[in-house]
This record gives C-alpha cells, sequence and structure tokens, in this order.
C-alpha cells in the first residue's frame, strides 16, 4: 500500500497591498455627482406663503422690524403708512445701530413678486439682511 506525500506545495503569497484604483474611480464619480448636483439645490425657494401650521418664532424687543407690503404696493412700518424714501431711512438707522435686526415681512397675497423683490432690495441696500416672511397660521381641522 502506498501512501502519497503528506506535504503540500506552497502556493502564491498573499497579497498585502490594496488595489486603490477601484476606490479612487469610485470617488472621483462621487464628486463629479456632488459637483452637478449642488447648484440645482440652492435654487429651490419656493414661496407659496398665505397659510402655515408652524408656531410662532420667539420675538426680542428691539430686534425686529414689522414691515408690511399692501395688495395695492403700499408700505407699513410697525402698521403705519410709510414711503419707500422714509423706510429706507428707517431701516438704514435701524442697521446702523443694530446690524443683526431681523426683518419680518408680512406680504399680500395678491402682491406681484417684482414689488417684492423691489422691497427685498431696498432693505438689503439699507444693510439689513436678516428677513423673515410671516405667514398666517392656518385653521385647525
Amino acid at each position: 500500500m502506498a501512501f502519497g506525500r503528506l506535504e503540500r506545495e506552497q502556493g502564491h503569497p498573499p497579497m498585502s497591498d490594496i488595489n486603490m484604483t477601484p476606490l479612487i474611480d469610485v470617488m472621483l464619480v462621487l464628486l463629479i455627482l456632488f459637483m452637478l448636483t449642488a447648484p440645482l439645490m440652492q435654487s429651490r425657494l419656493k414661496l407659496d406663503l398665505p397659510a402655515t401650521d408652524a408656531p410662532a418664532a420667539p420675538n426680542e424687543p428691539g430686534a425686529t422690524l414689522d414691515v408690511a407690503l399692501a395688495a395695492d404696493g403700499r408700505f407699513f412700518l410697525d402698521d403705519q403708512f410709510i414711503t419707500a424714501e422714509a423706510l429706507a431711512a428707517q431701516a438704514r438707522a435701524r442697521a446702523d445701530g443694530r446690524p443683526d435686526t431681523e426683518v419680518h415681512l408680512r406680504v399680500d397675497k395678491a402682491v406681484r413678486y417684482e414689488r417684492v423683490a423691489e422691497l427685498m432690495a431696498l432693505l438689503q441696500q439699507a444693510g439689513l439682511s436678516r428677513i423673515a416672511f410671516i405667514t398666517e397660521t392656518s385653521a385647525p381641522q
């Protein structure tokens, strides 16, 4: 009875290097995807503002400027009629005293977006860049 040898041949030694090429390829593809999608995510501003269920934001006295734009295009500051020039002067004075002042902007549904953009530009030129849109709370159902 013949027995075979119990010794086995030594195969190839295990690889101690990691192949980086597939990893680099995947990372480059992900980088390209992020570069293409990042500009698309910045221009998503929906302005359907009439009613929300959100709770009221906390209001710090003196840190806000309440501005309203009526359907006929007139400006109101703290519910008092004001001209565009006077509003710009008031906003500039508030920005000089406290540059972190937040503008609470209430706009009627019937106002054209062009008029809202003009108001926002007026406020930003005066030095106020923190603008919050105020909406009505919807009735509970």
